[in-house]
């Protein structure tokens, strides 16, 4: 189909007597038009990264072609953080926590409180669509459905992981979209505070589980809890060879409250949590102890990096290129990653620019996903929250320094 270009008539019927194009035919072709009919269907819209004015154009900038900024016929591409922001691929969700990308480019993120699963299209202006919900969490405190990771063999068996609180603790389930979830990995201890949950699949096919103490320090310190640690284990919840204890789960201990955990391009983990004075990016080490409680024993491994402000929320590693999100901070922090994989100095990104950031996922195409998080009682939010943004970070934050 083709539409009249603006500004010329239409030509004359091609043939005597040929009837002219009604109004509804015209209606017609003009909303195929703006809603992509076309024989190649619609096209996938490309992320963009517009950074953040910091502040009013200088008096003597000059004008714009057509009047200045008051004149209608401007044409403007909408400031991040403002409506029609094509970043922005989803609006109106409750608490959107875990996040995964399928292979169709489409993501399923899930809401914390509600267990609603919802998919999510890769542009703006689709909206969102329940594909399930998840029944029987406990969303008192930090719990609920914390988080979601798709099965290595995802195009094959179409499984999808989740960590959710129930009444009696925290655990790791698998399911099939639209059907009942089944257990995988249970007995974690939960809490009202420091209930932390993430999950990532290693390039071995293990599965790492973040977990935080339960508002119970000690616990993070004892081998034999599931609090506090990042646990390595099956896709069947059992514990994965290699484990510093084969009969145990336990990879690391002594962590606060995990509430990021990403893995970099040697498959090395990677655990983002609150400090003391700053909170801490921690390279994560196979029977290594991070140190909480801070009771000062020897041989505590320290943090890899430090970030202030922060509060964090995610993290992500996309080439050699670590990603983090702040909820305090209201920012992305973009981090190089050497030949070990050790974090250098954090650059700021979108500071401000949608409030408290939640969750980031790299996904296979380069792109970046965000989740708010400014309607859980401590941001302040727009209509628009919470939202789910999409965007291509910008050069040179995915290459470690020369």
């Amino acid at each position: 189909m083709t539409a009249t270009p603006r500004g010329h008539s239409r030509s004359r019927a091609p043939w005597p007597g040929a009837p002219r194009l009604s109004r509804l035919a015209a209606a017609v072709v003009a909303f195929a038009v703006l809603t992509g009919c076309g024989t190649l269907g619609p096209q996938r819209a490309e992320p963009t990264w517009v950074p953040k004015p910091e502040g009013p154009p200088p008096a003597d900038a000059p004008q714009p072609p057509g009047g200045g900024a008051d004149d209608p016929r401007e044409q403007r591409t909408p400031q991040p953080g403002t409506p029609g922001d094509v970043n922005v691929v989803a609006t109106g969700l409750r608490l959107p926590w875990g996040l995964v990308v399928r292979p169709d480019g489409s993501a399923l993120v899930g809401e914390r409180t509600t267990g609603r699963i919802m998919q999510v299209q890769p542009r703006h202006g689709v909206r969102p669509r329940q594909v399930m919900r998840i029944t029987g969490l406990d969303a008192t405190g930090d719990g609920g459905l914390l988080d979601l990771a798709l099965s290595p063999t995802y195009s094959e068996d179409e499984l999808v992981f989740a960590y959710v609180t129930t009444r009696t603790d925290n655990r790791v389930v698998r399911f099939q979209v639209g059907r009942r979830p089944t257990p995988v990995l249970t007995g974690i201890p939960r809490g009202r505070v420091d209930n932390g949950g993430r999950l990532a699949f290693g390039p071995d096919g293990m599965l790492y589980v973040g977990t935080g103490d339960a508002g119970r320090p000690a616990l993070a310190a004892q081998p034999r809890s599931l609090a506090g640690k990042v646990l390595r284990i099956t896709a069947f919840g059992r514990p994965a060879a290699g484990n510093p204890d084969p009969a145990s789960a336990v990879y690391s201990r002594g962590h606060r409250n995990v509430t990021g955990l990403c893995l970099d391009g040697a498959g090395r983990p990677v655990a983002v949590e609150p400090g003391g004075t700053a909170d801490e990016v921690n390279q994560v080490r196979a029977g290594g102890d991070y140190g909480w409680p801070p009771t000062g024993g020897a041989g505590r491994i320290g943090p890899a990096q430090r970030l202030a402000p922060a509060g964090p929320g995610g993290c992500a590693v996309l080439e050699r290129g670590l990603f983090v999100t702040a909820l305090r901070g209201e920012r992305l922090w973009a981090l190089p990653l050497d030949g070990q994989g050790l974090p250098g100095r954090p650059m700021s990104l979108l500071a401000g620019t949608y409030g408290r950031l939640r969750t980031v996922v790299a996904a296979p195409d380069g792109a970046l996903w965000l989740t708010t998080s400014n309607r859980d009682g401590a941001g302040r939010p727009v209509p628009a929250d919470d939202r789910v943004i999409r965007i291509v970070p910008p050069a040179g934050t995915t290459n470690s320094p020369a």
